[in-house]
């Protein structure tokens, strides 16, 4: 066997990598299909993407978080570190699913804003998590990150204008 080859994927991993993908999606999406997403409202800044992007970015980092999930998973939660990387994941997604509807349905940007925030927090206390785990895992999450501070600040200036 070569230093460099894998062993194959099993089918139960793919399985587990499949529903977490959609469980992530799924739920990720959610928030907007109650609460919408209509920006009519909102003094856009002159960074602000095109409305396409949204959906497109979210369903990939989306995706990258299900893989990223799947590769923590099977490591087996009977270990510690696999338990609390799981356990800060779904901290940190819940505040995910908590911005929509306080920035759109409550149209409340300084929410959004406090949530945002700490979902920023979140997403790095998950990288940790997960590097403790499967250093793969952690650096699917690093576009998360970057789109994350990325909406913070787009965030902030919605709130400021």
């Amino acid at each position: 066997m070569s230093l460099f080859a894998r062993p194959a994927v099993s089918r139960r991993d793919a399985a587990r990598a499949a529903a977490a993908i959609v469980g992530v999606n799924a739920l990720g999406a959610l928030p907007a299909a109650f609460v919408g997403a209509d920006t009519d409202w909102v003094e856009r800044p002159w960074f602000f993407p095109p409305d396409i992007a949204f959906p497109v970015v979210w369903t990939l980092l989306f995706t990258l978080m299900g893989v990223a999930l799947a590769l923590v998973w099977r490591r087996g939660t009977d270990r510690r570190a696999v338990r609390v990387a799981l356990a800060v994941f779904a901290v940190q997604f819940v505040l995910n699913v908590a911005w929509t509807p306080a920035f759109f349905g409550l149209r409340r940007p300084d929410l959004g804003l406090a949530i945002i925030c700490l979902l920023w927090v979140g997403i790095v206390a998950t990288i940790r998590a997960f590097a403790r785990v499967d250093r793969r895992a952690a650096a699917l999450l690093v576009p998360y990150l970057l789109w994350a501070s990325f909406a913070a600040v787009l965030n902030y200036a919605i709130y400021a204008a």
